[in-house]
């Protein structure tokens, strides 16, 4: 019976381990409607086809996708959740040893001569004791947590929950990147498109001043209009400044996004003028509901949600008794030739109880403050599926919104261009004054450069729709947890994806 009593023992902790405190997770009933408002206009879009391996190849542009790929190689701000994600890897790795028992060896080796100058050695030394001596232990100690009533666990459940956080939030940055990069492309070609609109209407307006100008000079022309041809062409001279400006601007931001001192890229993107990006069709678009698996940072909201709940209940572990047992085998002996036989063998066995039986109030405190930050969690989660839901609706909107605007500035275009003609033949015909030419080279200026900015902002609404809608990324990459303590110690660094 003896025998069996420490086996007994040792069941009937693992039985008791079995239960586990506090609440046991369950995703927030959200509301959602089956579609997005602005879906069916989308789905009707006419576009390029958007079959490609990754959301930024479907804008068809080689250019664009060595830009995203260089930006996801070396952005910084990958780099930091790469980082992170090794951080929340180590605390999983805490939260899964303090499951297992613990072990540790120590030895020492003790030589000692005593002193006759102290109390204790006068002592020993009347009573004829030696005054040398030799010690050597050797020891092998072990301790281990009983987790009674899963406080471990509850950690390690919110171990397990901030590292598939901080994966998602990888995921996210990269998305964020590779959005930014496009957008900032985008912008890019769409600054280009409106500084070629203005040197095109620069050249036209000294074409016009010359005219006038031989007109003058043979006395056709009043000075006055020779002179309003020149403010005219100053006028459009001037916003060239401005549009450059902005051009460097956009260049040096998408420098930075690729991990590069501000001006590396500038040359390579500002030799060649581009054509704006054309917005592609968007398929599979899904609903709200899908949202939840398909954006990251609706997983990084979630779980947070779930870490706060784990660590809930680990709060509430405090109200229960902990049980640790420790034990120690060793030897210890004063001489060498008597190490490790039966008189020098020494061990150890305790089993302790922990109990805050009187600390309850300070217990209570911690409770409510981890029920407070879970309501916050629960709260930041809901918030974060209703602005997805929001994202999603307003880039719809600006993406269809800016096709139609885009339409019709090209139907004015093309007649404003014939206007222009028409009136610069009529002037020199003398049958329509220089103000009325210049009027029609303003309008048709100002016509081509918002075609250019809605065609931009139509393409940016492309990006703003892919990012708002996960960009194709693959959760189950981040929500497979481990299966059991200790397996993250052997996992290499998973690469995360947002392609296709």
């Amino acid at each position: 019976m003896s025998r069996r009593s420490p086996v007994s023992a040792l069941a009937a902790a693992f039985l008791l381990s079995s239960c586990t405190v506090g609440p046991n997770y369950q995703r927030p009933d959200m509301a959602l409607s089956p579609v997005f408002m602005g879906q069916a206009a989308v789905a009707a879009r006419s576009a390029p086809g958007a079959d490609a391996s990754a959301w930024w190849a479907c804008f068809r542009d080689p250019l664009l996708d060595d830009l995203v790929s260089q930006a996801l190689a070396q952005n910084l701000e990958i780099a930091q959740a790469a980082a992170r994600i090794g951080q929340t890897r180590a605390a999983l790795r805490r939260a899964d040893a303090a499951l297992l028992p613990s072990a540790a060896v120590s030895a020492q080796a003790v030589a000692a001569h005593q002193s006759i100058d102290t109390p204790s050695g006068r002592v020993a030394t009347t009573r004829g004791a030696d005054r040398d001596g030799k010690y050597v232990e050797m020891d092998l100690g072990a301790s281990w947590e009983i987790d009674l009533f899963g406080g471990l666990r509850r950690d390690r459940e919110a171990a397990i929950a901030d590292y598939v956080a901080s994966r998602a939030d990888a995921a996210a940055v990269r998305l964020a990147v590779a959005a930014q990069v496009a957008d900032t492309y985008i912008v890019v070609r769409g600054l280009q498109a409106r500084l070629a609109v203005a040197e095109a209407q620069v050249q036209t307006q000294q074409h016009l001043v010359e005219i006038v100008a031989l007109q003058y000079r043979k006395g056709v022309a009043a000075e006055l209009q020779l002179r309003q041809a020149e403010g005219a062409l100053s006028q459009v001279r001037a916003t060239l400044p401005l549009v450059q400006t902005a051009l460097e601007s956009a260049s040096n931001a998408l420098d930075v996004l690729l991990g590069v001192q501000p001006g590396t890229y500038r040359a390579k993107l500002l030799s060649t003028a581009g054509a704006i990006p054309i917005a592609p069709a968007i398929t599979d678009i899904g609903g709200p509901a899908d949202l939840l698996r398909r954006r990251p940072d609706l997983i990084v909201a979630e779980q947070k949600l779930v870490s706060a709940n784990a660590l809930s209940g680990s709060a509430i572990s405090e109200y229960y008794p902990k049980l640790d047992l420790t034990g120690l085998l060793g030897t210890a002996t004063g001489s060498m030739s008597r190490l490790f036989t039966g008189a020098s063998n020494q061990r150890q066995g305790i089993a302790g109880l922990r109990w805050r039986l009187f600390d309850f109030a300070r217990v209570d405190a911690e409770i409510a403050g981890a029920k407070g930050r879970r309501a916050e969690a629960l709260a930041a989660y809901r918030l974060a599926v209703l602005r997805a839901s929001e994202d999603v609706e307003n880039a719809f909107s600006a993406l269809v919104n800016s096709e139609v605007q885009n339409r019709d500035l090209a139907e004015g275009e093309a007649s404003l261009a014939r206007a222009q003609l028409a009136s610069l033949a009529a002037y020199k015909g003398g049958v329509i004054s220089l103000l009325e030419v210049l009027d029609a080279d303003g309008r048709l200026l100002a016509t081509r450069d918002s075609r250019a900015q809605a065609e931009t902002r139509a393409a940016r609404a492309a990006v703003a729709s892919f990012r708002a809608l996960g960009g194709g990324w693959d959760a189950s990459l981040a929500l497979a947890p481990p299966a059991r303590p200790m397996a993250l110690a052997r996992q290499s660094p998973i690469k995360t994806s947002i392609g296709g």
